[in-house]
């Protein structure tokens, strides 16, 4: 490990956001103190990489206290959210910056750190997870890069400050988290005793929150190629810990190619639950797929929308006819077709790469229909049936389900007047 480095390693252009009214406010807040303050961590990597800054992160080694109260005499809000480790988070406008105190771990026990705050720059970067993430830049650009992480965002090396075993053992979620970094900026040969370093401390994992856990898993899940590093966690014994309900990588990542490169459709996005359900065991149970989303603490949507693209019915497959497609759309709603068919598309191209082109031009068939499908609602309602002196009871339902299935095999076009005549014919029938 190098020695402490006080001037600075390289510089960046100024930036867009660096430029930015609101950052420009902020700093100037800290020069009129006489105070120092730096971006630090992933705006800056991303900044060099030249990929969107999505987060601006500050650091600064005054302490929270002193912090705010610059801010405040700035007239800039600040709230703070994370005051005991030494976090608040300044609003100017629509842009939101967190801003932490250089500090220093007294004491971890792997899901948790109690800090003191230092002013040493070298000191705050050695307590970080990855080199790639302890680059600081100032207002002007200049980059200090304390542990090589510049060379290492090169090459694509993601390696640990320090001992890996060490960093993992301060906080479990750096092993996810060095998988998340893998896979969204590392290439090969990857680090070895990182890799050692994982496999040991994988049963760890399982100490972790759910929303933890998941939040690292849809993000490797999201990045330009999962399936690669999902093949590594398995290798490595560590999926087992994180997502035991895994299968093979090939449908997932055939399901990643047809969205990213293939299909090529403005509507269809990266979905990390899509992705996932590409990646879990064909044929999942529901109670299974549910005690998943329990434990990794999905919402209610993400739960939903996840339960469907597993389900067993109704089946999207090629050979079905366009009335069948139709009323899976009805049944299930146009995107989750649209998600079904993708699913078993990709388990297709899985098992055989070269699919004969009527197949090919099928599967698209089906995508394109389903995502232009618009719902279409049954016209009637139970005062219909009761306007022509039906009883309350479950006649009325009997009868509307009667009319309903009459009109889905119509293929959903009669409109009111023919649903009320076909209704009044059941009961001239039924006299």
């Amino acid at each position: 490990m190098k020695a402490q480095t006080v001037e600075p390693t390289g510089q960046i252009p100024l930036q867009p956001w660096m430029a930015a009214p609101e950052t420009q406010r902020l700093m100037a807040a800290f020069k009129a103190a006489g105070a120092e303050a730096r971006f630090i961590g992933g705006c800056v990597r991303d900044a060099i990489l030249k990929r969107p800054v999505r987060d601006i992160d500050i650091a600064t080694p005054e302490e929270p206290q002193r912090v705010m109260e610059l801010l405040d005499a700035a007239e800039i809000h600040v709230i703070p959210t994370g005051i005991a480790h030494g976090t608040v988070t300044a609003v100017i406008e629509a842009m939101h910056f967190e801003i932490t105190t250089l500090r220093i771990d007294v004491e971890t026990d792997g899901r948790r750190a109690r800090v003191a705050f230092t002013d040493d720059w070298t000191q705050d970067a050695a307590r970080r997870d990855l080199t790639i993430n302890t680059m600081s830049c100032d207002l002007d650009g200049n980059v200090y890069d304390p542990y090589d992480g510049l060379e290492d965002l090169s090459k694509g090396y993601i390696r640990f400050v320090g001992d890996a075993e060490t960093r993992i053992t301060e906080d479990v979620l750096r092993l996810l988290r060095f998988f998340r970094f893998l896979a969204e900026y590392g290439r090969y040969p990857i680090n070895g005793e990182a890799l050692l370093a994982c496999r040991k401390l994988a049963p760890k994992l399982p100490t972790l929150s759910g929303e933890r856990v998941r939040g690292e898993l849809f993000r490797i899940l999201t990045a330009p190629n999962p399936a690669e590093t999902i093949n590594k966690m398995r290798g490595e014994k560590v999926l087992p810990y994180v997502l035991p309900e895994a299968g093979d990588v090939g449908r997932l990542r055939m399901v990643q190619w047809l969205v990213d490169r293939a299909i090529k459709l403005d509507s269809l996005e990266v979905d990390p639950v899509r992705r996932l359900a590409a990646l879990l065991k064909p044929g999942l149970p529901p109670q299974d797929i549910n005690a998943l989303a329990d434990r990794l603490k999905f919402s209610n949507v993400e739960r939903k929308h996840l339960i469907g693209m597993c389900a067993a019915a109704p089946v999207i497959a090629t050979d079905m006819g366009e009335h069948a497609l139709h009323l899976a759309c009805h049944a299930v709603g146009g995107s989750m077709v649209v998600d079904r068919a993708l699913l078993a598309w990709g388990g297709e191209l899985a098992i055989e790469a070269r699919l004969p082109q009527e197949r090919t031009e099928a599967w698209l068939h089906i995508i394109e229909t389903a995502r232009d499908w618009q719902p279409r609602h049954f016209p009637l309602r139970g005062r219909d049936v009761l306007e022509r002196g039906v009883n309350y009871g479950p006649t009325i339902g009997e009868l509307l389900n009667r009319v309903e299935a009459w009109w889905r095999d119509e293929g959903f076009r009669p409109e009111r007047d023919a649903c009320l005549n076909k209704l009044d014919a059941l009961l001239s029938d039924d006299a």
